[in-house]
């Protein structure tokens, strides 16, 4: 008997949930064109496949436009460019426009309620961070500070790759490579010591290559995360 109460009210409250985003007037939009095969409550995520990139090129082809917008959930838009003179009609002449931030929720909580670089709405503070970033990270004088850091890494990532291809000839994943480099570039500048120190000790080094396929996705879990949270 409890169970035939849930069930009802969990049918109940799906066509709430239902009724309410489809058949509740909405203010028209001129929104770029979309596949028409948006599934309610999820949008088009099932369209979202590895690699993303491909993926935005099939779609683009297949609407025959170099701009259109996809649904990721019930309620957030997003709109894509594949056109190099589109992108520069954004990000260069409109850049101002665009320039803000969706306010995800892994901003808050990581991202120090929406102070840091990467998570803070355009304004004064993040005017601030980025002339603060370009005098104290990116100046020329800071860079060739850390030269030498850059050319150990290289020097013993091609060393790597010598010792597998000198042995016999096997496997290369450069991509797990790249991203150990990389790492150990960033914490030797800010911490002096390598990754892999701090890694291999605990079995994570080989975990890196699925934390890069991981983060490409990211976006759309804070996408989903923000939707619930804002309707909540």
């Amino acid at each position: 008997m409890e169970t035939s109460w849930l069930y009802a009210l969990l049918s109940l409250a799906l066509i709430l949930l239902i009724t309410l985003t489809f058949f509740s007037p909405k203010p028209k939009q001129k929104l770029p064109p979309s596949p028409s095969s948006s599934i309610p409550l999820l949008g088009h995520l099932h369209l979202l496949k590895l690699p993303l990139h491909r993926t935005y090129q099939n779609l683009a082809n297949k609407l025959s436009t170099p701009i259109f917008s996809l649904r990721l959930g019930s309620s957030r838009l997003m709109v894509v460019v594949s056109s190099p003179d589109l992108v520069d009609e954004c990000f260069t002449k409109n850049d101002i426009v665009l320039a803000n931030r969706p306010r995800l929720i892994i901003g808050n909580y990581i991202g120090y309620n929406y102070t840091s670089l990467i998570g803070c709405p355009y304004g004064d503070h993040w005017r601030n961070l980025r002339r603060l970033t370009t005098i104290e990270v990116f100046s020329a004088a800071r860079l060739n500070m850390f030269q030498s850091i850059r050319h150990d890494e290289i020097k013993l990532l091609l060393k790597k790759l010598y010792e597998k291809s000198y042995r016999d000839f096997s496997k290369v994943e450069l991509r797990y490579l790249l991203t150990e480099m990389t790492f150990n570039n960033i914490m030797r500048m800010m911490q002096r010591t390598w990754l892999g120190r701090i890694l291999y000790q605990i079995s994570l080094i080989q975990r890196i290559p699925k934390l890069t396929e991981i983060e490409e996705t990211w976006f759309f879990i804070n996408q989903s995360i923000y939707s619930i949270q804002h309707k909540s």
